[in-house]
């Protein structure tokens, strides 16, 4: 596998175009690229996984619908930032309909061929007349053809402080395969997955089942394993389409292509999850936060996301405090009835508890760890074999006050 991070990412297997455009969906006149188009003028089979929040936006609701009923290909995704349609009533989810509808009119496609993703503020009704004097303009772009890889990464933004992409190619003997992924998100980042709207294109062939099997465990292990705030947003949604303009059907390859083809796509979900963690609202660090030794993989995962989501923790790793007190205070009470006389602890390889016992001469290099802009802290109970990772970071000064308000 040939591993590339950044780059036009969706528009490199063969067949996708892109587009983003301005269509001031905030009415603040700056010029921001706001609505994008993703086009395949092959049929693509498609997956998608969701926000589990019980508060969905529209177009949650309506591309969560066309995924799980239809079994028709599909040929486009609209979205936009500046507004999530989110708690918006029967208006948003004719406003989706519409957004839907204007798209498979310019591209003289049929709208449920169309999946519909937005992002941004919640509560505020989509600005219609702007909406779809963009969707003309970003369907006039896919018609011509125009490089707009970048542009559609733009558009998609909000409180991000840079794009997010990369691409994976694999070699076999048929020829070779290209994945592509994007992502927004930098904020409400919480499993399940985040404030945050990934997607995958691809030119294999493969079925919707395969797809969504192949989705799901790559955010079960990225999207799913990151949190920057611990909140959960009403419109999070990752869309995998693939065109099969290579000519290889995945379900016809050998174990190994279908191996190395799922490794790459759980690649490409690793790095994006990555990337929204570093690029979090305001953050100063990168940590990831492993539990091992415990008696299963949930409870595992509930210690370290306790950890992860503790404001105290967080505000330690803000201060360079190598404060595990607090760490194992969290760990705690997960309640998995962990005994603390048993956890080992270490600030990347340097021994922090022995059997609940601080290493205090090593408290300097505690320091040394955690002035580091990425570490690592990792916990054995000693309960059992099970393992789990959280990524995570800091919390600043800056990110309450960027969120005091909109």
């Amino acid at each position: 596998m040939k591993f590339y991070e950044n780059g036009d990412a969706l528009t490199e297997p063969f067949g996708f175009f892109c587009s983003g455009v301005h269509c001031d969906i905030k009415g603040a006149r700056n010029g921001k690229l706001d609505l994008g188009i993703i086009y395949s003028s092959k049929p693509c089979n498609a997956a998608g996984v969701f926000t589990t929040n019980d508060v969905q936006a529209a177009p949650v609701r309506y591309s969560k619908k066309l995924i799980s009923s239809s079994t028709q290909p599909f040929h486009a995704i609209v979205a936009n930032s500046g507004n999530a349609n989110a708690c918006t009533g029967e208006q948003g989810e004719r406003d989706t309909s519409k957004m839907a509808s204007e798209v498979a009119r310019h591209l003289n496609i049929h709208s449920n061929e169309v999946l519909v993703c937005s992002t941004g503020r919640i509560g505020v009704s989509m600005p219609m007349s702007r909406l779809t004097t963009g969707i003309r303009d970003a369907s006039e772009d896919i018609i011509d053809e125009c490089d707009g890889a970048s542009a559609f990464q733009e558009a998609i933004l909000t409180s991000d402080t840079c794009t997010k992409s990369c691409s994976a190619k694999i070699e076999c003997s048929r020829g070779e395969i290209t994945i592509g992924g994007v992502v927004k998100g930098a904020g409400m980042i919480e499993p399940n997955m985040a404030t945050m709207l990934a997607f995958l294109t691809t030119d294999i062939q493969a079925s919707n089942p395969k797809l969504q099997e192949l989705l799901s465990d790559a955010v079960e292990q990225s999207f799913n394993r990151i949190t920057i705030d611990g909140d959960m947003s009403t419109n999070d949604t990752v869309l995998f389409l693939a065109n099969g303009n290579s000519g290889i059907n995945l379900e016809k390859e050998s174990k190994s292509v279908q191996k190395n083809f799922a490794e790459a796509v759980n690649a490409i979900c690793a790095c994006l999850a990555r990337k929204c963690v570093t690029d979090g609202e305001k953050v100063t660090k990168f940590v990831k936060v492993k539990v091992i030794g415990a008696t299963n993989n949930e409870s595992a995962l509930k210690v370290a996301r306790c950890i992860a989501n503790s404001l105290l923790v967080k505000s330690s790793w803000y201060g360079s405090d190598p404060n595990w007190g607090r760490i194992v205070d969290a760990a705690g009470y997960a309640k998995i009835g962990l005994s603390f006389d048993k956890i080992d602890m270490h600030y990347n390889e340097t021994i922090v508890l022995a059997q609940g016992s601080p290493l205090i001469e090593n408290k300097t290099k505690w320091k040394e760890i955690v002035l580091s802009d990425e570490f690592s802290i990792s916990l054995n109970l000693n309960m059992g074999e099970a393992y789990g990772e959280i990524w995570s970071n800091d919390l600043s000064e800056e990110y309450v006050n960027f969120n005091k308000s909109e």
